[in-house]
């Protein structure tokens, strides 16, 4: 009886000489199948297997031969009671002796699931999922769960015809994959199913379910937790989005790439990215799910991915970033109700889910981050360019537009996920961050090395320049600096002023409100918003602290830098009422932050000035602007007034205003910015009653505090040299793009060539104009006193120098700094216009008529340029 074969052959056909084991297996099965298992019996065959543990493996074996042979002669329900004589059999038994019977019920379930009806199959995933639920005393060395992983994953793809048995099997399929996932993922020795191999069926078997349109709207919903309820249960979608929590919430770090890279891939395959509903709510689950320390490889995944389709369709890029837009946002604040509202982004509906919050980023991922957003940007401008030019040589104008459109969903997409996970970052790394976006804004005039400007001409760089800079504002806000040294410092400061001087409206709002959130330190900007006469200040309940000794020096350094911002930004021909009021908040927020008395002064002087600018009209401004500028400047000196609270100052700009307004209500901000205002022909510069008078306001001033000797002294921009040569390469390649589309005439060509040697000695011209005689030129070989001159002329100019003042001495070389620009700016005219034929030949190309040219000899040259 102790062979194998003795009890299968010679006792197996005599009842009373059969073993033990096989009696008490046989006595569990009644002779009809629907009385069910045999309690009694059943009770005996587990003391049995109890008290002898050896046996367990042949009772295993024995009730295994037996459920083949029932499952091929379709005893079905014999087969429902060997399962669950095994399920009992299983939760009993708790010794190192259940490993071989372990064996032989995973060979049952196999056989189980390998049927074909659908009842069998729901009956050996049942029972697999009790057993996994079971902790073992040891692991397993050589157990494997590669034909359930693969069997588990083809039933959650059940295509059956009946709706009823198909969501039977999908569900049984779910629940043995999560029976697989906790059986295997705590197992140190069933590390093997984190392979990809395994991950390439689980996870795309639990996101098929999850595609179930009905339930979309509740996956990853923290209000209805997934799974609960008999509901939930019978769910295939809450089922597999449970399931596929659990296991990315075992997944460890190094295991992180096998999980995501399938989630990716499977929204490849079935074109899930447009519309990207399903991928966010994907992602959502993914970084809600997995541990805090882990997310940052979740959006390295994702940079990854978009690299990869870097020549996808513009939807298919705009939903990869607006996904890494909601993985950037979940990992930065680790709670989606802590996340500010993003602008223009009406893609997400944050949910309040509540994990830890955590502070992620570390390393090299930030600036990698900005690498590759930068890059796409730049992509999608090339793209979006490229579309431009095959338009105007198209026929599908429609086709062409609309993948216009689609790349601006992907730039406005990466400048929110720039702005976002730049504004969300600590202060000290988004200082870093905002100076490695302005290090990649092309700005004309200084070097960039990160944007290749000629290839992508003017309209491209433009369109990064904007995009960059809306999301540097997104990056400033609520930004909070104690020094503003520190928060602009020049290699901020100066390219952001060179771009305030480009002769497009849009950028220098975009400028002026980067320097209001990084000034507005109190948050301010909301009291004084929109540009008007302010009867109570007071009212407003400004915030404000005294001045601290580096804002103080950060004045002394730079602040006539924010003076020419503001001086220069007002004359220009294109400024609108949106203008006028972001330069009315920028002058009202340098009052209340970095304002001193010095400083006060200084606004006090910039103020007259552009009033003085306004009446002079040297630049040939239109009135609409000088009435803007008379405007600004009465609505900030009302301001200021009551700021410092100096009541003769107040009475005196109180006065002004009111008799503006009686007299000439166009130079007052209620009136000139509305639509249709009625504009004077002239300002008329004797009526002194309607201006601020620098007299009036020194003697208001007069007194301890302020040093109103230096409000005579006439505020004068100081404009560098490499400002203005950005503002003239600007104008001209404006210029030249002008002239691709129309031919200058020739007189034009002409008149604007000019006498560069004459023209710069504006006092000497008559000299020079005069005849050459012998005696001219007697008197100029003549040297006697030259020395005696020159050193006349050098004692003038020590002494000038020793004792004129600052502002006089800044003014004399601003006079000539300024004829060199406009010299500069004459020369790059003429560099960029093709000289003048002398053909004289009267042809006609491509619809344009070229004038007559003039023989050589009638041309006029600059001086400079005769030999």
């Amino acid at each position: 009886m102790d062979s194998e074969s003795n009890e299968s052959g010679v006792c197996g056909c005599c009842g009373p000489l059969r073993p033990r084991y096989k009696r008490l297996v046989d006595n569990i099965f009644p002779l009809d199948p629907k009385d069910g298992l045999s309690k009694s019996d059943m009770e005996k065959l587990t003391f049995y297997a109890v008290s002898a543990p050896e046996k367990l493996d042949r009772i295993g074996a024995y009730l295994a031969d037996r459920l083949s042979r029932d499952v091929v002669r379709h005893r079905y329900g014999y087969v429902v009671i060997a399962m669950e004589a095994l399920d009992q059999l299983l939760m009993a038994c708790h010794s190192q002796s259940i490993k071989p019977f372990v064996e032989s019920f995973l060979h049952m379930v196999a056989k189980l699931l390998e049927s074909r009806e659908p009842d069998l199959q729901v009956l050996g995933t049942n029972s697999f999922v009790k057993f996994a639920n079971i902790e073992e005393d040891t692991p397993s060395y050589h157990r494997r769960y590669d034909f359930f992983v693969s069997q588990f994953s083809a039933m959650c793809h059940s295509t059956h015809e009946d709706p009823e048995t198909r969501t039977r099997i999908r569900v049984a399929g779910i629940k043995g994959l999560q029976g697989v996932v906790r059986k295997t993922v705590n197992d140190e020795l069933q590390a093997i199913i984190w392979e990809p191999q395994h991950m390439d069926k689980l996870i795309p078997s639990m996101l098929f379910n999850m595609q179930d349109a009905d339930d979309l709207d509740r996956a990853g919903h923290p209000s209805t937790p997934s799974g609960s309820g008999q509901d939930g249960e019978e769910n295939p979608a809450a089922l597999a989005e449970n399931c596929f929590r659990e296991l990315l919430g075992r997944a460890a770090y190094g295991n992180m790439k096998n999980a995501v890279r399938p989630v990716l891939v499977h929204l490849d395959n079935h074109h899930l990215w447009d519309p990207n509903e399903f991928a966010v709510s994907c992602f959502r689950i993914i970084m809600f799910s997995i541990q805090a320390q882990h997310s940052h490889h979740v959006i390295q995944q994702v940079l990854t991915h978009l690299d990869g389709n870097n020549k996808s369709t513009p939807r298919v890029r705009a939903g990869i970033v607006q996904v890494l837009l909601e993985t950037v946002a979940i990992a930065a604040k680790g709670s989606v109700g802590m996340i500010p509202e993003c602008k223009g982004s009406d893609v997400f509906n944050f949910e309040s889910e509540s994990p830890t919050p955590h502070n992620l980023w570390l390393g090299p991922t930030v600036l990698e981050v900005f690498n590759t957003l930068l890059k796409h940007l730049r992509m999608s401008v090339d793209f979006e360019l490229g579309d431009s030019s095959r338009r105007n040589s198209s026929s599908s104008v429609s086709s062409v537009r609309g993948r216009e459109s689609d790349e601006r969903i992907v730039q406005n997409a990466i400048i929110q996920t720039i702005g976002f996970f730049g504004g969300n970052l600590p202060d000290y790394q988004r200082a870093e961050v905002m100076m490695f976006i302005m290090g990649k804004v092309p700005v004309y005039g200084t070097p960039c090395h990160t944007l290749d400007t000629v290839k992508i001409g003017h309209q491209g760089t433009k369109r990064i320049q904007t995009m960059l800079l809306s999301s540097l504002i997104m990056v400033t806000s609520g930004f909070k600096s104690k020094s503003m040294s520190a928060a602009l410092p020049p290699p901020f400061l100066d390219p952001l002023f060179s771009i305030s001087l480009m002769e497009d409206s849009e950028l220098r709002q975009l400028v002026l409100e980067i320097l209001h959130n990084i000034i507005d330190r109190h948050d301010n900007r909301a009291k004084l918003r929109g540009i008007r006469i302010i009867p109570n200040v007071a009212a407003l309940k400004i915030k404000r602290e005294k001045i601290s000794k580096q804002d103080v020096a950060f004045m002394k350094k730079h602040g006539q830098q924010l003076y020419r911002h503001v001086y220069l930004g007002c004359k220009e021909e294109d400024n609108v009422h949106k203008n006028f009021e972001l330069l009315f908040t920028t002058l009202a927020i340098l009052t209340i932050e970095l304002a001193n008395e010095e400083v006060v002064i200084d606004l006090i002087r910039l103020s007259v000035a552009l009033q003085e600018m306004a009446l002079n009209n040297e630049e040939n401004m239109p009135m609409s602007i000088r009435c803007g500028i008379m405007a600004l400047v009465a609505a900030y000196l009302n301001f200021l007034s009551q700021m410092i609270a100096n009541p003769p100052f107040c009475q005196h700009v109180s006065k002004v205003i009111e008799l503006r307004n009686m007299d000439a209500p166009y130079l007052l901000p209620e009136h000139i910015f509305r639509d249709k205002c009625p504009l004077p022909e002239s300002l008329d510069k004797d009526d002194r009653q309607l201006y601020f008078q620098t007299a009036d306001m020194a003697e208001c001033l007069a007194g301890p505090g302020y040093n109103a000797e230096r409000l005579s002294i006439p505020y004068i921009p100081q404009v560098t040299v490499l400002y203005t040569v950005g503002k003239i390469i600007h104008r001209c390649k404006q210029t030249s793009r002008d002239r691709l589309t129309r031919r200058k005439s020739f007189v034009d060509t002409i008149s604007l060539q000019v006498d560069i040697m004459s023209s710069s000695l504006p006092d000497k011209q008559p000299e020079l104009a005069e005849e050459i005689t012998f005696e001219t030129l007697k008197k100029a070989i003549d040297t006697t006193g030259l020395e005696e001159q020159e050193r006349e002329k050098r004692r003038q100019v020590m002494e000038k120098f020793q004792k004129a003042p600052f502002e006089e001495i800044a003014a004399h070389c601003e006079s000539k700094a300024n004829m060199l620009h406009d010299r500069l700016a004459q020369i790059f005219e003429l560099t960029i216009r093709p000289p003048p034929s002398p053909s004289g030949v009267v042809s006609i190309s491509a619809g344009h008529t070229q004038h007559p040219s003039v023989p050589v000899y009638e041309m006029k040259f600059p001086d400079l340029c005769v030999y």
